[in-house]
């Protein structure tokens, strides 16, 4: 594998330099004097955004971009062989490095290395994580998965020994990865369009763990069924968090306020309990919280700085984003695109002041949709209305014969009202139609359903 010599900048070419994760290394390897260039396939916040600071991007990805001054080209899994640059740097012989062993390597410059991990969950704990971090003063480089405000982007590049990212687990992405602290939200199905099966999953996440060193920290949900397995036999420290007095850090009396917003009390190991109140709501983000405090003990960070950050998070970009209101009707938006999140997500909207609840559902890849179809009817069903748009494709091609169709048949075979148009046009009138004044209506998906409440917000 090629290894960057960060010591002596060369001129490094991003394949998709658009995205959330590429464009934030691009920044990195651009603060660390590297020169940057790069390619995508149409134009976007994040790529104007690098343009503004002096990067070459080309829209349209061609073999003629790909050039001699070219030191190392850095590639996503989204860049298929057949794909014009990534053919033209092989035939050139150009070092080709994948995006996780590109952020690998870049992981190796920081004495604290954090990686969050899990099938849900990653981009709020990192976040929690970061604004914690940041709280303390420990000024952390960060690569967020998802656009936090308190940094103005998914990216902050920082001048200390601390480096916090997500760990995807897609392609095995996370084991080119070299973290000192690692933490495991949660351990479930997906991706299947990769793994074979659950079995292959939780190999995958034992395979994380295990690149964890003797010095280091495995924090781990000790909800995941059989975590031991995970966890058994790491030379490293391992710290457990979850719903059971028995592991190291637990929430009791979980509660909600007149907002929506989640506290709890905080029991930990030789500490009297305490209570946290948070700026988000739902249940599932008392796991991530807890996750987020355990790390911050890890860190030595007093309670009452990591407390008041967790008060003060309140989100992310998609993550049970405030969007606006129209005609009396709230608009949020979600990026929950697998069974457990909806649920969570649909918990969280439960506790928040409404009359009638309207989920806007984007499935998320044929793949996806056909592994799950039933968990997203029951999932969806938490929902007093349910509007489906069309699947999102992503990476995939229609090779499954599944539509949104088959999801609305299984969700009324379950007794419950659905609605299915094939455009957003469609379903904007529908909901201008039908949402009344104190209704909350979420558009949710990981696709760009996050449209439809923007177009009726008129942003």
């Amino acid at each position: 594998m090629y290894q960057i010599d960060f010591e002596h900048p060369v001129h490094i070419y991003f394949m998709g330099i658009g995205g959330i994760s590429m464009s934030g290394l691009a920044e990195i390897l651009l603060e660390k004097g590297f020169r940057v260039s790069g390619s995508d396939s149409r134009s976007c916040a994040l790529t104007e955004m690098l343009e503004s600071r002096g990067i070459n991007i080309f829209y349209g990805q061609r073999a003629q971009n790909m050039t001699d001054d070219i030191d190392c080209v850095v590639y996503t899994s989204a860049i298929t062989p057949d794909n014009p640059e990534f053919a033209a740097a092989k035939e050139m012989r150009l070092p080709l490095l994948t995006r996780a062993e590109l952020l690998g390597q870049i992981m190796k410059n920081y004495a604290v290395s954090i990686a969050v991990s899990g099938t849900h969950g990653k981009t709020t704990t990192t976040s929690m994580i970061s604004e914690i971090l940041l709280s303390a003063g420990l000024d952390p480089t960060l690569s967020i998965g998802g656009i936090l405000k308190t940094i103005g982007g998914n990216i902050r590049i920082g001048h200390s020994r601390y480096f916090v990212t997500e760990a995807c687990e897609y392609t095995n992405s996370f084991l080119s990865f070299f973290p000192q602290i690692g933490i495991i939200l949660n351990i479930e199905e997906d991706h299947l369009d990769f793994f074979k099966d659950l079995a292959d999953i939780r190999n995958s996440f034992r395979r994380f763990a295990g690149l964890l060193p003797a010095g280091g920290v495995l924090i781990i949900n000790g909800d995941i069924e059989r975590y031991e397995e995970i966890a058994e036999g790491l030379p490293c420290r391992v710290i457990t968090f979850g719903s059971l007095p028995a592991f190291d850090y637990s929430a009791s009396d979980i509660r909600f306020n007149e907002a929506g917003h989640t506290e709890f009390t905080l029991n930990r190991p030789g500490k009297a309990p305490a209570v946290v109140r948070l700026g988000v709501g739902g249940t599932h983000n008392v796991s991530n919280a807890l996750a987020a405090i355990a790390l911050a003990d890890c860190l030595s960070i007093d309670f009452e700085t990591a407390g008041r950050a967790l008060l003060d998070f309140e989100g992310t970009d998609r993550r049970f984003e405030y969007k606006g209101s129209i005609g009396g009707v709230t608009v949020i938006d979600d990026y929950a695109h697998h069974p457990t999140e909806i649920a969570a997500t649909l918990q969280a909207a439960s506790h928040y002041p409404k009359k009638e609840l309207w989920c806007v559902f984007q499935p998320h890849t044929y793949s996806r949709t056909k592994t799950f179809l039933t968990d997203f009817a029951k999932a969806l069903c938490a929902a007093d209305h349910i509007v489906l748009a069309d699947i999102y494709a992503a990476r995939e091609t229609d090779t499954l014969g599944i539509s949104s169709r088959d999801l609305q048949q299984e969700i009324r075979r379950l007794g419950h009202e659905c609605e299915y148009f094939p455009t957003f046009d469609e379903i904007e009138n529908f909901l201008l139609e039908k949402c009344t004044p104190g209704d909350l209506l979420i558009t949710m998906g990981a696709g760009d359903v996050h449209k439809i409440g923007e177009n009726l917000l008129g942003q």
